[in-house]
């Protein structure tokens, strides 16, 4: 064991490694603990963190494959020992005493959970928590994952569970410079989780290493598949999906440095056209999370007199049966199509993960290139691959065929083996 390991900038594997070598688990909360009183002033990752809690979890961790693995925890998935607030003032702590399925396994593998990640309200909103990008604090991390994307790209957990239902954790990631994973929907129930749209949402993963993801697709029992070796004779096909124009410079950049990586590696990159049954699929989209929001809110609208404007405008724009039934249609239409299309031979699909570097300000961000990767149900993965001016991240997504996550986890550590960096934020 690597007696310096800097156990905040270490990847789970890498800490599972040393605490199974002897560094104690309180070794590990100390370090993070150190951190965060140093960091999270500027970050504002977490919505809660208790270092006293923190420590005795540590002390009582179960032996497992993650024990003393860092974990940050998206504020809207139930935790048996911390509140779940949504970012909701009714909810404001507020516990259910039980964990959520997918933080239980990870306690039950020996994971230290770490603490709540900030979220926007009910990961529904656009205007995020107050969390800030530790590339540059001036910017957005993204959402609605915010603070679990900001969490690992500072050192503040070795990995984190987002949601995503548009593009919640493909974007922050992008954002924020780390790895994200959108598993295949259901893959990692959602149980435990408020829920926005049934047909949508999905448990999140972000991570500094694409070895980590490998690692939680053991945990989570992804399905098996055939998985590459090299990157060559991958076919891959590239795509801006059904809105080109929303790519900025800097996302056009991080997608053509992609395709030559991966050609360079022998993979067969060629463009893909979307079938025209995709053309008004991000609509589609629109129509069902609004249709399907507007029921999973209505509790909120009715109870509580300080929820967002934005829920009360769900339930007045609802939108009607014959809308919603052509919108459910198409989707159903364009996933036995994309399906078909991995079935003839395409291995993965190339995409952007955001239109380009994060924005200044508060704003989440625009899904434009993850709602239909979304509602597809298929897994994608961010790369970290790009830099733009200042430094900014851009990531590109991998995508592949429904319940073929842990072949879109292999070839992203293919194309991008190393792992990356944490980053020491600096105020604005």
């Amino acid at each position: 064991m690597d007696m310096k390991l800097d156990l905040c900038a270490a990847t789970a594997r890498d800490l599972q490694r040393a605490v199974a070598s002897g560094v104690a688990p309180q070794a590990v909360a100390e370090a993070l603990i150190a951190r965060a009183a140093r960091i999270e002033p500027v970050v504002a990752a977490y919505a809660h963190l208790d270092p006293d809690a923190l420590l005795r979890a540590a002390a009582v961790l179960p032996q497992g494959p993650l024990r003393g693995v860092t974990v940050a925890v998206k504020d809207v998935l139930l935790t048996r020992d911390m509140p779940t607030g949504h970012n909701a003032a009714r909810h404001l702590g507020s516990g259910a005493g039980i964990d959520a399925p997918a933080v239980e396994v990870l306690r039950q593998a020996g994971a230290l959970i770490a603490g709540k990640a900030r979220t926007t309200q009910f990961a529904a909103m656009s205007v995020g928590p107050g969390t800030a990008n530790p590339h540059d604090p001036g910017r957005s991390p993204g959402g609605s994952s915010s603070g679990s994307a900001a969490a690992v790209a500072a050192g503040l957990a070795a990995i984190a569970l987002g949601t995503q239902t548009g593009g919640s954790t493909i974007r922050p990631a992008s954002f924020c410079g780390v790895f994200g994973m959108k598993p295949s929907w259901n893959a990692i129930t959602r149980e435990g989780s408020k829920m926005y749209s049934a047909t949508c949402d999905t448990v999140g993963l972000y991570s500094r290493a694409a070895d980590d993801l490998e690692m939680l697709a053991d945990l989570f029992d992804f399905d098996p598949c055939t998985l590459p070796t090299t990157l060559e004779g991958l076919r891959i096909g590239m795509t801006f999906g059904t809105t080109p124009d929303a790519a900025m410079s800097e996302t056009r950049d991080a997608m053509i440095l992609a395709r030559e990586m991966l050609r360079d590696r022998g993979a067969i990159v060629t463009e893909l056209a979307l079938p025209q049954d995709f053309d008004g699929i991000l609509d589609a989209h629109r129509v069902i999370l609004a249709r399907e929001g507007a029921s999973a809110f209505l509790n909120e609208v009715r109870v509580d007199p300080a929820v967002d404007p934005f829920f009360a405008e769900m339930q007045r724009d609802r939108p009607d049966a014959a809308t919603s039934r052509a919108a459910y249609g198409q989707a159903d239409r364009c996933r036995a199509m994309l399906d078909e299309m991995f079935a003839d031979g395409m291995d993965l699909i190339l995409a952007p993960s955001a239109p380009g570097v994060a924005p200044v300000g508060t704003w989440a961000g625009d899904p434009v290139f993850n709602s239909l990767w979304t509602l597809m149900q298929v897994p994608v993965v961010n790369v970290p691959l790009h830099r733009a001016a200042g430094g900014l991240p851009v990531g590109v997504s991998l995508i592949g065929r429904r319940f073929e996550d842990r072949k879109v986890i292999r070839a992203a550590g293919l194309l991008h083996p190393d792992a990356v960096p944490v980053v020491e934020p600096r105020r604005p």
